[in-house]
């Protein structure tokens, strides 16, 4: 464990939204703070679910598999959120697991998760990731492609599409990626904008964002695999 104390992490954190929220007429209560506990053991995340955090985001099927059932027997209302990419091999673990899933990006995995939904009887909440940056490594839908892939996903898959999720470029100015995602969001009536990490929470609060993914503010650099 290092020095880093996550409960104050949390603490700061949220203070934090709640000034962003008032500086921008936003309801603190409409912004969900998703604690991105990614890379880091059960000992770093028990207390921050000591002290009242409930919404947490991982990366990896696996790594949330791990760690998380033996978390949730001691704090059953935790909300798990994946927000790392999807393989559609992966589809029945994540829906069995997961409360929110925020990068569904493809025809082929709105199809497993389809399948999975309907034979699990349980729907994790659904985002559509939007590649706003366009950048080849990353995952997501590229923006003049998310209206025909949103619509597909609902007619199609018979999904039930709750809002986007958006990872601007590291070197860019994040509110112009904020701002046409809540664009595209807007045209599909979806209500749930995930934007926003440590660096750049600010801006998203002021462009709408529902839920920020925030990880090193609270929890401290990453350990170094």
């Amino acid at each position: 464990m290092s020095d880093h104390n996550p409960v104050e992490g949390l603490h700061q954190v949220r203070a934090a939204i709640g000034r962003a929220a008032t500086d921008y007429d936003r309801d603190p209560a409409g912004i969900t703070l998703v604690a991105v506990s990614k890379t880091f053991p059960a000992e770093d995340i028990e207390p921050v679910l000591a002290a009242g955090q409930r919404v947490f985001g991982e990366n990896y099927v696996q790594e949330a598999k791990a760690k998380w059932p033996a978390l949730r027997e001691r704090y059953p209302d935790v909300e798990l959120h994946l927000i790392g990419p999807l393989q559609s091999n992966k589809a029945k673990e994540a829906v069995a697991l997961f409360d929110a899933i925020h990068t569904l990006d493809r025809p082929s995995l709105a199809e497993a998760l389809a399948k999975e939904i309907a034979k699990a009887g349980r729907a994790p909440r659904l985002l559509v990731q939007v590649n706003t940056g366009e950048e080849p490594q990353k995952g997501g839908v590229m923006p003049a492609e998310a209206d025909a892939f949103i619509e597909e996903c609902r007619t199609r898959h018979g999904l039930a599409i709750e809002g986007l999720m958006c990872i601007p470029p590291a070197e860019d100015p994040p509110s112009p990626h904020f701002a046409l995602l809540g664009k595209i969001a807007k045209r599909h009536g979806l209500k749930t904008l995930s934007m926003g990490m440590s660096a750049d929470f600010d801006e998203a609060i002021q462009l709408g964002a529902t839920h920020v993914r925030v990880g090193s503010a609270i929890f401290g650099t990453r350990p170094k695999a």
